[in-house]
């Protein structure tokens, strides 16, 4: 069979859980609910950020974008899997795969690296509390987050090149619900070591870098927490921190199962269903985490709807 790459195919067929029917008919209705929850506490997080001033601050700034980057990973991903799941029709254009792995990767990569960001954040809040609005100033927020945003693309960009780049054959059934690596590599007719290498490379500056970062601010906050000699004062320090920690732990466990373990390691359904953490559960838990141990988030919601139920 000649080579072809994907440029020559009108599109790929996503079997994801095809052989499967009634398991199909399941996920379709705990996805959507899953879908319609996320849609709703990341929408909110956004606009309690923005409606309320006490919320004007570093910490819900980084809170704010990471919601916004929930909302559009799980719509660049989910509405297409439940067309897909009440359907026998599960193809999907050339073009759209590109732009499918594209927008997923560029935000996955972006929420590795303002996870690390959110990590400083909570460093220069415990650590350095009196020059905390000195350090963390409008400027450099802005420009941490916009870093954040550069970096991801810019490392999807690079991905989305490679793996195109590597001759197909032909083949166009992709054994997942989603556009994504892991999976695209396997319809390779040639031996993809070397851009396995590239790709693994890749994903392990994105992952790793803001994990060191991580690791560093928090064993920052850990020796400037202990040294608090009061009970309540290490207790609402280590509140303070548990939500990010619990996201972040999430975040990253799910990520490096899925793209740096050998793919000979798990069966290609347990890599369907970690898939489906990573796109609809991590961020739709994210802002229940990370609201509802959170007295400012929590007044500010009281706050909006005791306003909206007086206008009335």
């Amino acid at each position: 069979m000649d080579q072809k790459n994907g440029s020559s195919f009108t599109g790929f067929i996503l079997l994801g859980f095809s052989d499967r029917p009634q398991l199909e008919r399941i996920l379709f209705v705990v996805l959507l609910i899953f879908y319609l929850l996320t849609l709703l506490g990341n929408t909110t997080i956004i606009a309690l950020s923005h409606l309320d001033p006490r919320l004007h601050t570093p910490m819900y700034f980084f809170l704010s974008n990471l919601s916004f980057l929930d909302l559009c990973y799980t719509t660049s991903t989910v509405p297409q899997l439940l067309v897909h799941l009440r359907g026998a029709d599960k193809s999907i254009s050339f073009g759209g795969c590109v732009a499918q792995l594209f927008v997923s990767l560029g935000l996955g990569s972006t929420e590795c690296i303002l996870l690390g960001m959110m990590a400083f954040d909570r460093y220069a809040a415990i650590c350095r509390p009196l020059h905390y609005m000195v350090i963390m100033h409008r400027h450099l927020c802005a420009l941490m987050a916009s870093a954040s945003w550069f970096i991801g693309f810019a490392n999807s960009s690079l991905q989305t090149v490679l793996i195109f780049l590597v001759p197909l054959c032909g083949r166009n059934k992709i054994d997942n619900f989603i556009c994504e690596l892991p999976p695209l590599l396997k319809l390779a007719c040639v031996d993809p070591t070397v851009i396995k290498s590239e790709i693994f490379f890749a994903a392990v500056i994105i992952l790793f870098i803001p994990v060191i970062l991580i690791t560093f601010s928090y064993g920052q906050i850990v020796r400037a927490v202990l040294r608090i000699k009061s009970a309540a004062g290490r207790r609402k320090a280590f509140g303070t921190c548990g939500s990010h920690l619990t996201v972040v732990s999430l975040f990253y466990s799910t990520a490096t199962y899925a793209y740096l373990q050998p793919s000979n390691n798990h069966s290609q359904d347990q890599g369907k269903f970690i898939a489906l953490v990573y796109i609809i559960i991590t961020p739709m838990v994210n802002p229940f985490i990370y609201t509802l141990r959170n007295k400012d988030v929590m007044g500010a919601m009281k706050k909006v709807l005791c306003r909206g139920s007086d206008s009335r």
